[in-house]
């Protein structure tokens, strides 16, 4: 019985694009995610984190900073083979530990997994009733 694959969280690089965009692909074909092109991918790189299994990128997530008030991760994947593993979780905490370490004071996370991010410590308020309300102008 061979070992699982020793799976790394780090900061996003330039070789990992094309990786990246095979990731996202079926997510985006799924309507989980919006798509990213590779123009996207390079200018966002730096807020990119990965999961990598030995060379393999098998997770992301990405850390996008509006303001020192306010961050919002994105693009939050792991590969469905390795799923179950709290990849998902060791990404949206590397993702955290950077929005702490540049003093943002909230992170937001839009999603459909509302228990996978409680999990994680999000919840549908901040401290003193925050909430966010949207409004969608664009077809369905």
């Amino acid at each position: 019985m061979t070992d699982a694959p020793k799976v790394v969280i780090r900061p996003a690089r330039g070789t990992d694009i094309e990786s990246l965009l095979v990731l996202i692909e079926p997510f985006v074909l799924q309507r989980k995610l919006l798509p990213r092109t590779i123009d996207e991918l390079t200018l966002l790189l730096s807020s990119y984190f990965v999961a990598d299994a030995d060379g393999r990128i098998v997770g992301c997530v990405a850390l996008e900073i509006y303001s020192s008030k306010l961050a919002e991760l994105r693009s939050l994947v792991v590969d469905p083979d390795f799923q179950g593993q709290g990849i998902g979780k060791k990404l949206v905490s590397a993702a955290v530990d950077r929005a702490r370490d540049e003093r943002i004071l909230e992170v937001m996370a839009i999603t459909s997994s509302d228990e996978f991010f409680q999990s994680c410590g999000f919840d549908f308020t901040l401290p003193g009733e925050k909430k966010a309300l949207f409004l969608q102008t664009r077809e369905r």
